[in-house]
């Protein structure tokens, strides 16, 4: 089934040209279905290359998916043109009434500042308030599962010397968890954070769980029912040259490890995550289309 986005959206042209089907209002409205509705807060500076990973990954799931760009209501973008800003996204403010069936909320590159600095924070923490009686499922990113574990759990996060960036073996912990299914026991994750959380601080008795995590680079992904969400802290969405792009954007300060081929950053690396990216989101959204209310409005209740 198809991913309903606007029709002007930049990322449309590439997903078609993927071969992933792109619907229309028109012709979504012709399908006597109900649409997931999945807000993304999109705080990641180059929005469209954000936006275009997460589409893809919705579109290529068997359900018509309406995907609802969202942004900090007060924050101006640096990095994405305001004409952007304008036609395709709407302010957190906005949409506060609504109710969603899926929320997802990307990284940002505030890692390196404490979570009450983050110019945004007290929206931040209104908005993660606001998923548990507006939003069924929350899917959480890098900085924003951080955050999240931060808001609700106060797990702290920890500043590493170097950065971790790379293509990581990550251990699957739990198999048999919706969202889990069909990944081997071990599989590659792409890893891009400046911070990382630690397995200790996990507070017991709130029902975290660690699905997911790596020996080198630590926790991946962490089980949150009491708030109906799971954080992952690292980047099954990427592209295959997301890293290059951020290592060249780095003026090759931090070389990922395991990517390129014999470490050589003129070698053309190879996506080793795909599959593992979309079985994760398509579980995702499988797992929030059997459990939402057919009633949108009553999500929350």
């Amino acid at each position: 089934m198809p991913i309903r986005i606007a029709d002007n959206l930049p990322a449309r042209r590439t997903l078609e040209a993927e071969g992933v089907i792109v619907m229309g209002e028109t012709e979504a409205a012709r399908q006597d279905i109900r649409p997931l509705r999945v807000a993304l807060l999109n705080l990641m500076p180059d929005k469209i290359t954000t936006e275009t990973q997460i589409a893809r990954l919705l579109g290529a799931t068997p359900l018509q998916i309406e995907l609802e760009l969202v942004r900090i209501s007060d924050h101006v973008s640096k990095n994405t043109s305001a004409g952007h800003i304008t036609a395709f996204y709407r302010p957190w403010e906005a949409v506060r009434a609504e109710k969603f069936d899926g929320l997802i909320v990307t990284g940002a590159p505030v890692e390196q500042i404490e979570f009450e600095d983050v110019t945004y924070w007290d929206e931040m923490r209104r908005i993660f308030d606001w998923s548990r009686d507006h939003v069924h499922r929350t899917l959480t990113l890098c900085w924003g599962a951080m955050a999240a574990l931060h808001h609700f759990h106060g797990v702290p996060k920890h500043a590493l010397a170097e950065k971790a960036t790379g293509v990581f073996s990550h251990d699957n912990r739990a198999p048999a968890h919706p969202v889990m299914r069909g990944l081997p026991d071990r599989f590659d994750v792409p890893v891009s954070r400046w911070s990382e959380l630690h397995a200790a601080d996990l507070p017991a008795g709130r029902g975290l769980s660690v699905l997911a995590d790596s020996a080198e680079t630590g926790l991946c992904l962490v089980n949150d029912p009491a708030n109906n969400a799971v954080h992952m802290l690292n980047h099954l969405e990427y592209d295959t040259l997301t890293l290059a792009g951020e290592y060249a954007r780095d003026e090759g300060r931090s070389l990922p490890r395991h990517y390129f081929p014999g470490d050589d950053p003129m070698a053309a690396p190879s996506n080793t995550w795909r599959g593992h990216g979309h079985l994760f989101f398509g579980n995702w959204i499988n797992e929030t289309y059997q459990t939402t209310s057919f009633d949108r409005e009553m999500i929350g209740r």
